[in-house]
């Protein structure tokens, strides 16, 4: 596969394009035709790019949905040392999720893709682990600075966070609504921090 600036430019149109097509009309709905129409990519483009068709095409997805669930928290996921830094990164993922509705790419993840492909499957499993590990490192130095309970496993919360935001989202893709998101949102962070002296 070529690695020049417009090989990858291309290849970069092609998931972007099979995203977007996924987004809006699920993964099983989504044919190569579609994504070729949507890239401006002809069949023999794409299996050139991806030469194992589908499945490696959803893989590709996938690693590009993981990295903007990821990258979309940043910089406040590395940042979660306070109760202000908390609150900051609970408003901004309550508020992107908000916005980009049933077009979210976590909702892409965990409700469509994963399900297609095992390998795509193994790409959610690892955004979850890496995100589970910086919300622990997050709890683990609110606890330092004594503005998070000291009792509570940090791991266990961490994973207990994660899956709150990842219901919430699946609530919000069925009823476009981000009321049991917040909600969620809101008892994790009462549950973690203590009350301000």
């Amino acid at each position: 596969m070529t690695t020049t600036r417009k090989g990858l430019a291309t290849r970069r149109r092609i998931v972007e394009a099979a995203a977007f097509e996924i987004r809006e009309h699920g993964a099983t709905a989504t044919t190569l035709d579609d994504v070729g129409v949507r890239s401006g990519t002809g069949k023999s483009q794409m299996f050139h790019y991806f030469p194992q068709g589908r499945e490696q095409l959803l893989l590709a997805v996938a690693e590009y949905e993981a990295a903007n669930v990821f990258e979309g928290q940043q910089p406040y996921l590395s940042e979660l040392t306070s109760r202000a830094a908390w609150h900051a990164w609970r408003d901004l993922i309550i508020t992107s999720y908000r916005d980009q509705g049933r077009y979210c790419p976590l909702g892409v993840l965990i409700a469509d893709v994963g399900r297609h492909s095992p390998a795509a499957q193994a790409v959610t499993s690892q955004l979850i682990r890496r995100w589970q590990e910086c919300v622990r490192a997050g709890i683990e130095a609110t606890q330092a600075t004594g503005e998070a309970n000291p009792a509570l496993d940090a791991d266990r919360t961490a994973a207990a966070v994660v899956a709150a935001i990842q219901g919430g989202v699946s609530v919000l893709i069925s009823t476009g609504s981000a009321e049991h998101l917040e909600a969620a949102l809101n008892m994790c962070l009462d549950h973690l921090l203590l009350p301000p002296p």
